[in-house]
């Protein structure tokens, strides 16, 4: 019942710029949907029109809201106080503005570069609205869906996310509740806190150990992609801030369930480059159950501590073990160079249900304000892969060199390692539109990340257009090969070629 209720609200949000067209023929004319009245309608002071107007139901305001967001910007308005160096990029149409730093929404000191989007439009003229403006409370999402081409028939893994093949999929839909802390200023301690629901085909992904994961762990589905119910639910962040501003040049401590920090790529569909992940990225962490705090030293330093229950374990789980998490990100005066160097997990217990060893470094480079690059390489391992018993753990590779698929030796006591490098070439062709190139590497010595003991290659080209503020567009070719063993398709394959597109509708 809860996934209908929200296909069907997915839907509902998805014509609303359609009907754009039909109210851009006329004047605003008297409505009979959705009363302003069902969410406490503010007392209007003077006439207003379009997204504010509350004399219109709630569906004519929304597409109101995506017409107005259609207008070109002001390219005069003032941009916003920022404590520390200018943004290195331009967003749109990169997918941010600023250098990577995971587990906070900004850099401390970079302001709230949210629009308001077409829902908080819709909502603003409402007494709800107005709450929810004085107190900072912002609430947006996104629908995602995709299409793909591909030369496998039976899976396009490790591929991700687009796991089935030659089929239109419903990835995302994504609801956003947040306050962000003002960490601009200095003057006083300041909160915040981040809640996401997630519902789609990416919750195979996201999902973590004792969280809703039983949908996904206990629906074995042999004929399939992937095992789990084919479309699922996953309130995959949850977290509070506290913002001390005294502590160096300003503290956060986040305690929650975040995003793993260190990775150029984002399990949400508007944070990425390209709209398919690479194969580093697919098999790593996602996200964290802990706390972590992000402390400014300078405009170029910022250190990151932290203890978790494990990576994708919930901390009440079995499967939780007490990690430790460090980083430092460090970027130049000229703002043309950052490192970004990570103990994302660490913890030396052995496997339970994704007890990675993880140690990563991501270093960017900003040739011009228009082109710029990302490159990112790990080091990840579990300890005792074939000792594992939980669920969805495997005491052997699926395939390896010498082996017939599927009869495979256990894997070997002590250390399960792999590899992986992965270049991220970004170019902004026009405010509009970017294109990235990404090539990678990744070097699976036992099989115990993807499954297969192979050396991969991935190729990747394309593009994202902004048709407007609220709507993205994004075409993709995608080429690459396993080359000790047969890894696509299934085991049956050792290269793939697909051709992607998706659009993300923002709301």
């Amino acid at each position: 019942m809860l996934s209908k209720k929200m296909l069907s609200l997915a839907l509902l949000l998805a014509l609303a710029p359609a009907g754009e067209a039909v109210a851009s023929t006329g004047d605003a004319m008297p409505t009979t949907d959705v009363a302003a009245a069902d969410l406490g309608q503010a007392t209007p002071t003077a006439p207003v029109a379009g997204s504010g107007d509350c004399s219109q139901g709630f569906f004519s305001r929304l597409a109101a809201a995506y017409r107005e967001d259609a207008q070109p910007a002001d390219p005069n308005a003032p941009a916003p106080a920022r404590r520390g160096m200018d943004s290195p990029f331009s967003s749109p149409p990169f997918p941010s503005s600023e250098w990577q730093l995971g587990g906070v929404d900004y850099p401390i000191g970079v302001p709230n570069e949210n629009s308001q989007y077409p829902l908080e439009k819709a909502l603003s003229c409402t007494k709800l609205g107005h709450w929810m403006q004085d107190n900072r409370i912002e609430t947006y999402g996104w629908i995602n869906p995709s299409a793909n081409l591909s030369t496998s028939s039976r899976t396009n893994y490790p591929l991700s996310y687009a796991t089935r093949p030659n089929r239109v999929e419903f990835d995302q839909f994504l609801f956003r509740i947040e306050r962000l802390p003002d960490t601009v200023q200095t003057d006083h301690i300041d909160w915040g806190f981040h809640f996401d629901d997630l519902y789609g085909y990416d919750y195979h992904y996201t999902t973590m150990k004792g969280v809703t994961s039983d949908q996904l762990l206990n629906n074995p589905r042999p004929n399939s992609a992937l095992n789990g119910k084919i479309y699922g639910n996953d309130p995959m962040i949850a977290y509070v801030d506290l913002y001390i501003p005294w502590v160096a040049q300003g503290m956060v401590i986040t305690a929650g369930r975040y995003l793993s920090l260190p990775d150029i790529e984002a399990q949400f569909a508007p944070n990425n480059y390209l709209l398919t992940h690479s194969i580093l990225y697919t098999v790593d962490a996602y996200t964290n159950m802990g706390v972590i705090t992000t402390t400014k030293l300078s405009d170029q330093w910022t250190l990151q501590l932290g203890l978790h229950g494990g990576d994708d374990s919930a901390v009440w789980d079995s499967t939780s073990r007490l990690s430790g998490q460090a980083c430092v990100r460090w970027v130049s005066k000229s703002n043309d160079d950052m490192l970004y160097p990570c103990i994302e997990s660490y913890n030396h217990d052995k496997q339970t249900y994704n007890n990675l060893q993880e140690f990563v470094l991501t270093w960017g480079h900003r040739f011009t304000p228009t082109v710029h690059m990302l490159t990112e390489a790990y080091r990840i391992y579990v300890r005792d892969q074939s000792l594992a018993t939980g669920p969805g753990q495997s005491q052997a590779p699926t395939g390896v060199p010498g082996y017939p698929l599927g009869e495979a030796p256990s894997f070997p006591l002590g250390h399960n390692p792999a590899f992986g490098i992965v270049n991220y070439f970004n170019i902004e062709l026009n405010p509009t539109n970017m294109m990235s190139i990404r090539n990678e590497f990744y070097n699976d010595e036992q099989g115990q990340r993807t499954g297969y003991a192979t050396r991969y290659s991935s190729h990747t080209i394309g593009m994202t257009h902004w048709v407007s503020p609220d709507l993205e567009i994004r075409p993709e070719l995608r080429y690459e090969h396993a080359y000790d063993f047969p890894a696509y398709n299934g085991g049956t394959k050792n290269h793939q070629t697909t051709a992607l597109v998706d659009a993300i509708l923002h709301y």
